[in-house]
């Protein structure tokens, strides 16, 4: 069979969804027994996310071989159960880097290098070239961006010659828009939508299906209006209607027969029936657990939740397979005090203090673990939350007053944690640091083997400073164990604290590999704890 292209754009509106309707598409289509797999591109010129302000982006998503990606990767990898990589996300920034390369190189033969063809031919090359040495069946391929933005037109017009150089069975277009609703009049209006088809075809491209936002039903009217001014079938707009939660959308796709549509268009072969037994189980935990935890989460960039996507999403799936609703309290680090803490860390049943970079808001953080040590409040530190969680452990337990990270006081004399030795002579910030999957070694009788049930684990890193292995001995007298350590770094990777209920910190991700039917251990281990501590079992 030859491999199969799927392009998915959108229109009207940015934020409608594009990632969940791609990751929800693919689940289905992986469910019917095809080999799926999905990519994102970029319009920006930042060669990656990597260097972003999370505020600009949302969450760096980090794949096993080390790339910063986009978050919409998260997503495909907890929807469909499976690794991205580097070739999942591209940018403008990346395609003209590679360009300007090939130019330097002397590749193109002295020509004129312009927009069209040598930057549409980069972007298509990177269209294919995940499924050129793999056994994929379906590339979905995730469009970032409206049409009609400048930024996005060399994509549109890499999709619009992409329809050439492909069999017709082997191409499809799919054009997410938004049917908003007139509350004043009681009207759902379709003309957005006609004007973003409109703007497609002046592009090139003739959407094969429409998939359409919505907060209330289009019944059939407006399904054949949309048909009839957006010249496609009436079985082939699709109504996506606000769901209760991102893990719905899979099932509303499959009621709406998205999966058979493009079956249809791809003029694919029947392999199966949907084995979606699992996914329903889930759902059915999600919406209507028996338990109800509180978790806090202590962060710089909580007034977003998507900074900290991943680490949400890992409680929802750890939470919904222990029957357990979570309900996520945002505390931003920098309105901790130590007058304050009481009042707002008190209520919580557990409390996770979230990765960052920088020295803003880490009092706040250092505060929130002191209070989660003293109170024995289960107590999780993700990346910098668990250097937070060194530092405190120094100033109050080791009493080293000045104990500091040397990211934020390089004068310290108590440099707990440390720049990586091989990160002393790296000048550009950029895909720099320790990025990626590493092997970890697991302590005995530790929480994190209980959890893992294996000693040696992987797990991805983003990090340029460490934990200072001059302080070993001084944490393990004083009841701070390393439960984690890679040993051909000889790096600290697991914290974790005696005599209290579950106090854990890791140097690496383990939000990044939690997938909705497989939740990460570690997760699955601290809200199993604070459900015992609450309820008794």
């Amino acid at each position: 069979m030859s491999k199969k292209y799927i392009f998915v754009t959108g229109g009207v509106a940015s934020s409608l969804g594009k990632g969940i309707i791609s990751a929800s598409l693919g689940l289905l289509l992986k469910s019917a027994g095809y080999k799926v797999t999905i990519q994102k591109f970029d319009p920006y010129l930042n060669i990656d996310p990597g260097t972003m302000n999370p505020y600009e982006h949302g969450e760096c998503y980090v794949t096993e071989d080390g790339a910063e990606t986009d978050l919409d990767l998260g997503h495909y990898e907890r929807f469909l159960g499976i690794s991205t990589s580097q070739d999942n996300n591209v940018t403008t920034g990346r395609i003209y880097n590679n360009v300007i390369k090939k130019e330097r190189e002397g590749k193109f033969l002295g020509k004129t290098v312009q927009v069209i063809p040598h930057i549409t031919d980069e972007i298509k090359n990177s269209f294919y070239k995940i499924g050129k040495n793999n056994d994929f069946e379906i590339i979905i391929t995730e469009i970032g961006g409206c049409i009609g933005d400048i930024e996005s037109l060399p994509f549109f017009e890499a999709v619009r010659q992409a329809k050439q150089d492909l069999k017709r069975d082997d191409f499809l277009s799919i054009h997410l828009t938004l049917i908003p609703y007139l509350s004043a009049s009681g009207e759902l209006k379709t003309k957005p939508t006609q004007h973003s088809v409109k703007k497609l075809l002046e592009a090139g491209i003739q959407p094969d299906i429409l998939v359409c936002r919505t907060e209330h039903n289009l019944g059939k009217e407006i399904k054949d209006k949309l048909a009839l001014f957006c010249n496609v079938s009436k079985n082939s707009v699709i109504e996506s209607i606000d769901a209760k939660s991102i893990y719905d959308v899979p099932i509303l796709m499959k009621n709406e027969k998205l999966h058979i549509r493009v079956i249809e268009y791809l003029n694919l072969v029947r392999k199966k029936s949907l084995k979606m037994q699992k996914w329903t189980k889930f759902l059915k935990n999600l919406h209507s657990s028996k338990y109800e935890i509180s978790v806090g989460i202590v962060g710089k960039y909580t007034e977003l939740h998507d900074a900290y996507k991943s680490i949400s999403e890992s409680l929802i799936h750890a939470g919904a397979n222990l029957n357990s609703k979570v309900k996520i309290k945002w505390i931003s680090s920098d309105e901790i005090t130590t007058k304050n803490a009481n009042n707002k860390l008190k209520k919580l049943d557990g409390i996770i203090v979230a990765p960052g970079f920088g020295n803003r808001g880490i009092n706040g953080k250092i505060i929130a673990i002191k209070f989660s040590r003293l109170n024995k409040i289960p107590f999780f530190g993700i990346c910098l939350g668990m250097q937070c969680a060194s530092i405190e452990f120094s100033r109050n337990v080791l009493n080293l007053k000045d104990a500091d990270s040397y990211e934020f006081n390089k004068n310290t004399k108590n440099p707990i944690i440390d720049l990586m030795e091989n990160q002393k002579n790296i000048k550009n910030k950029g895909g720099t640091m320790r990025l990626g999957s590493y092997k970890c070694e697991l302590s005995k009788n530790s929480i994190a083997i209980k959890a893992y049930k294996k000693s040696s684990i992987r797990e991805r890193h983003r990090h340029r400073f460490e934990f200072n292995n001059n302080y070993l001995e001084d944490f393990k007298k004083n009841g701070m164990e390393i439960t984690g350590v890679n040993q051909k770094l000889n790096l600290v990777e697991i914290i974790e604290l005696k005599n209290h209920p579950w106090f854990l910190g890791t140097q690496y991700h383990p939000e990044y590999k939690s997938t909705v039917l497989n939740p990460h251990p570690l997760f699955i281990s601290f809200v199993k704890k604070i459900k015992i501590l609450k309820n008794g079992q």
